[in-house]
């Protein structure tokens, strides 16, 4: 009787391959943060309006130092050069071009009395003036008393008497108008041009500034 043989059971090995764990939960990609746009700065810039007010200042202390200086100018230049004593006769330079004027400087009131040249010239004269005129000047007070009408510049004899009055030989203040006249022009116009400077820049600053500010909303 034939038997099927039956091999026995031997050991057989085998690789499993190592399971690798799943992922938990899948990774989705990090979005990028938000972009902000930078805001541009408002153009033109305040700093132009601050610039033109200084600008004003900067003129209107010119235009008062300028009056003030002409004003100076002008009482230096007619205060007298000339100075004596009542009851004494002194040579005297005078131009008609220059206005030349008597002063007299007095604690009290006084009687004064002047005569220019020798009388003989009815060009040479001294002359009330029409509105009164005092220069003051290193503390001292000199009332205009005459004016003084000479024919052409020369050399000029001028007696005066007053008793404890000093008089002197000067300008009237018409003599040098065009000092007072630069000086007023500088008071008035120096700081009108810088006001009205001032003024533009501020009002074109402002709706420039306006005007950006709308086509960025």
């Amino acid at each position: 009787m034939h038997e099927d043989h039956i091999p026995a059971p031997s050991d057989v090995t085998t690789r499993v391959p190592h399971s690798t764990p799943l992922d938990p939960a899948p990774r989705m990609p990090q979005p990028f943060p938000p972009s902000y746009a930078v805001p541009r700065p408002v153009r033109p810039r305040l700093l132009w309006i601050f610039l033109s007010w200084a600008l004003f200042v900067v003129l209107l202390a010119a235009g008062v130092s300028g009056f003030a200086g002409g004003l100076f100018s002008a009482v230096g230049d007619a205060a007298p050069t000339t100075v004596f004593p009542g009851g004494q006769s002194v040579s005297v330079a005078l131009d008609p071009a220059d206005k030349p004027a008597v002063y007299a400087a007095v604690d009290q009131p006084t009687d004064v009395r002047c005569r220019l040249g020798d009388g003989t010239d009815p060009g040479v004269r001294l002359t009330r003036p029409a509105v009164s005129q005092t220069v003051t000047l290193n503390g001292t007070t000199w009332e205009l008393l005459f004016e003084a009408g000479v024919p052409e510049a020369g050399t000029y004899q001028l007696a005066c008497e007053g008793d404890g009055v000093r008089f002197g030989v000067g300008r009237q203040l018409a003599g040098n108008v065009g000092g007072l006249v630069g000086g007023a022009l500088a008071l008035v116009a120096l700081p009108l041009a810088g006001f009205l400077t001032a003024a533009i820049v501020t009002v074109v600053v402002l709706v420039r500034r306006s005007a950006a500010r709308r086509r960025v909303a």
